[in-house]
């Protein structure tokens, strides 16, 4: 009986070459890179000083937003400027449960999730029934999120304007998700939660459904001329991004321990959710992360430019705005000089 011997060849000298190992799968490379950046940010928190911490879990929070915009936006590329819809029913639903039937933040996740991605299959049916596209679409999103401010802010069942705030309990609990307030356990929370929607979206990506969905963002027309059910591999996107986000938006509540219609439903949570995608990477699985922490890092900074600047900076004292002006600064260099983002024109390159 004769074995098999697996070779890469003979040299010049009759010698056996060995076989060199086939080169990683895209998506098992990105999975190792998530696994090592996860191992780095775990000792963080008890290396950071206090203030440095809350600024990490405000990261971490950017980052889920950035995500869940970028599963729909750019893989799927279908341009929401009203993600703060789905991030303010996440809030909302967790912060009702846990206010008024004492139901575990865990559950209110989780139902905020659902209640998300099934107003985002309503809102996205009936948005692709009509075939809006491009600024027509992200019209009807940002119209809907403000739709549902408006609500929040007049309706008994959300407190109107005055919102939720969540009662504190004595000690600390993980069921709760209340801990002391320099706690690293929000951090490691949040970064759990990062995590999942990071790993979620590498396995959607590169899933046959995610296959599917860059092959209808390239060309809807043709995909759906080769027999593609292009309405329900959309309504899928927008169904995770939606959840994505409502994961956002359970967190920040509890975090914060407080929401309102203007901090769940504000166009400015759907403004930080679009500028740390676009400042990263649009349609990249880095770019989220890149950007989160060029803005969340930005959002400090301008705070302490506000409260303690410079001599020569007096001027900048007290007056607001200032993140919002340094957001549009820094896009517009970044459209301007790198159009696909910090880590998207580095792959760019890299690929030359």
């Amino acid at each position: 009986m004769s074995g098999l011997t697996i070779a890469g060849g003979r040299e010049a000298g009759g010698a056996v070459r060995p076989a060199k190992a086939p080169p990683l799968r895209p998506q098992n490379r990105q999975l190792i890179v998530l696994a090592v950046l996860l191992v780095v940010a775990i000792p963080l928190p008890l290396v950071l000083p206090p203030a440095m911490g809350a600024v990490a879990v405000r990261i971490l929070i950017f980052l889920l937003m950035a995500i869940g915009w970028n599963v729909m936006s750019g893989f799927g590329g279908m341009f929401s400027f009203g993600h703060a819809a789905f991030f303010g029913l996440g809030a909302y639903t967790s912060a009702y449960l846990l206010v008024k039937h004492n139901v575990s933040p865990w559950i209110g996740m989780l139902a905020g999730m659902a209640v998300a991605a099934v107003v985002a299959v309503v809102i996205g049916y009936f948005a692709f029934r009509y075939k809006l596209r491009g600024a027509y679409f992200a019209l009807a999103t940002f119209a809907f999120a403000e739709m549902l401010r408006l609500v929040a802010t007049t309706t008994d069942f959300t407190n109107k304007a005055v919102g939720f705030s969540v009662p504190l309990i004595q000690g600390s609990s993980l069921w709760k998700i209340q801990f002391a307030a320099d706690s690293p356990a929000y951090f490691w929370v949040a970064l759990a939660l990062a995590g999942i929607a990071a790993l979620v979206s590498i396995l959607f990506l590169h899933s046959r459904t995610g296959r599917y969905v860059t092959a209808i963002r390239d060309d809807e027309v043709a995909a759906a001329a080769l027999g593609t059910p292009v309405m329900r591999y959309k309504l899928a996107t927008v169904a995770l991004s939606a959840a994505i986000t409502a994961v956002a938006g359970a967190f920040y509540t509890q975090y914060y321990l407080f929401v309102n219609p203007d901090l769940a439903f504000g166009s400015s949570v759907s403004i930080q959710a679009i500028a740390t995608v676009v400042i990263g990477g649009i349609g990249t699985i880095w770019g989220p992360v890149v950007g989160a922490i060029i803005l969340g890092s930005l959002s400090d900074l301008t705070a302490t430019l506000l409260r303690t600047p410079p001599d020569f900076l007096n001027f900048l004292q007290g007056r607001s705005g200032l993140d919002v002006a340094l957001y549009a600064v820094l896009l517009i260099l970044i459209v301007r000089v790198l159009p696909k983002g910090i880590v998207g024109t580095i792959q760019a390159r890299w690929r030359r």
